[in-house]
């Protein structure tokens, strides 16, 4: 039996894959090639504290998990259009099921923070890590 936690991402995991276009990892390394279709890489993020409520225990939890969108492509143009392509889809996927199919209380995105990757010899990729928010209750830490 997987942990809250584990059930939670692996919903997420699921979502993300449905995806048309990008290439979906989870907790994986930057291929040497980025597909044609760009590449997320959802990684488990960070759970942070808890807000404990007592009788019956339970551990609320905003739990910071990351995707690492990467796109390249032969110019800054099509970069840019295949990257907001897939924001919009990741966007459009977590509205439409903030629930995660009934796992978690409520699925959030924040902005995207950018992130530089240069690569000597290839044309350019465009890439950023999106903070996305589970909120979740289980009522032991490690179930």
């Amino acid at each position: 039996m997987a942990t809250k936690r584990e059930t939670v991402l692996q919903a997420l995991f699921t979502l993300l894959s449905g995806l048309s276009g990008p290439t979906v990892l989870r907790n994986g390394n930057l291929p040497e090639r980025v597909p044609v279709g760009g590449m997320i890489i959802l990684r488990d993020g960070d759970p942070g504290e808890p807000e404990v409520l007592l009788s019956p225990p339970e551990y609320i939890y905003e739990h910071r998990a990351v995707a690492d969108v990467v796109v390249d492509a032969a110019t800054p143009a099509a970069r840019d259009s295949i990257f907001d392509s897939i924001m919009l889809a990741i966007g459009i996927a977590v509205a439409a099921d903030r629930t995660l199919g009934g796992l978690c209380d409520y699925a959030e995105t924040a902005a995207p923070v950018p992130v530089d990757l240069i690569v000597e010899g290839a044309p350019g990729f465009k890439a950023a890590t999106l903070p996305i928010i589970l909120h979740y209750g289980t009522p032991d830490p490690l179930s």
